[in-house]
């Protein structure tokens, strides 16, 4: 039986949505990977690390799957909750997690990393990345590209203009630090949400697409894009993702 709107409604906003798994929405969302695959060559640069920093890591699920951690980890992240569940799930790994409140300074002397990570940063501090790297230390990063999700954004906003997270910016803002890029790739991914929980689930989690949402304030929009998927079939939209590694130069 299908479930109701007011059913898919009380569900998806009571759920929590802490951390950054997003294994809620297995068989009611899904999203094309990158074919680089991230957590594989993350867990390769880890493996001959010295002296690692995973920065803003969520929950910490990425970087506790890595199957070998370098001799020295460390993780920052400046959300509360998130923060609690990276320390229960790296702590026991040996990694220590650092509260950040996500400014331009980076809590640690410089030269002190051979390898900066982060998956999906909302904002990326070149230069202080390449203050903390070693000479011959590298930073590796998935990050969100430009107009990612901008047709479910658009479908709550309207029309928007273009998005500021440009590879090529981030190329030259990385070279403008004093790094030289050495591998930058880019992919547009095809998104499912086959019922409005799950569009609902995401926005909550994900609260930069919609910024402000909330169901009250898009009951309209949100009845609408039901009937819509019931009518239609599921709501497609795009994820653009790049990934980027940068190098502080040995000399």
């Amino acid at each position: 039986m299908r479930r109701t709107y007011d059913d898919l409604v009380q569900e998806a906003a009571t759920v929590s949505v802490d951390g950054w798994d997003f294994s809620w929405l297995d068989g009611r969302a899904s999203e094309e990977r990158p074919s680089w695959g991230y957590a594989r060559l993350l867990g390769e640069r880890m493996a001959g690390a010295r002296a690692a920093l995973d920065i803003q890591t969520g929950g910490g699920e990425v970087l506790a799957g890595v199957p070998k951690l370098p001799p020295v980890a460390v993780a920052t992240e400046s959300w509360p909750p998130n923060l609690a569940l990276a320390a229960s799930r790296l702590r026991p790994r040996g990694a220590r997690v650092v509260a950040d409140d996500e400014r331009s300074c980076l809590p640690f002397r410089g030269g002190t990393f051979d390898l900066v990570t982060s998956r999906h940063p909302v904002r990326t501090w070149w230069e202080d990345i390449a203050r903390v790297l070693r000479p011959g230390g590298a930073y590796f990063s998935q990050q969100v590209g430009p107009r990612s999700v901008f047709e479910l954004a658009e479908f709550f906003l309207g029309p928007l203009e273009g998005s500021a997270r440009d590879p090529r910016a981030a190329e030259e803002e990385a070279e403008a630090a004093g790094l030289e890029v050495v591998d930058l790739r880019f992919e547009r991914l095809r998104m499912e949400f086959h019922d409005v929980g799950a569009v609902i689930y995401f926005l909550r989690k994900v609260i930069w697409i919609v910024p402000g949402f909330s169901v009250e304030r898009y009951a309209a929009r949100l009845r609408e894009l039901h009937d819509r998927i019931e009518a239609e079939g599921p709501f497609v939209a795009h994820s653009s993702r790049f990934l980027i590694e940068a190098r502080r130069p040995a000399q």
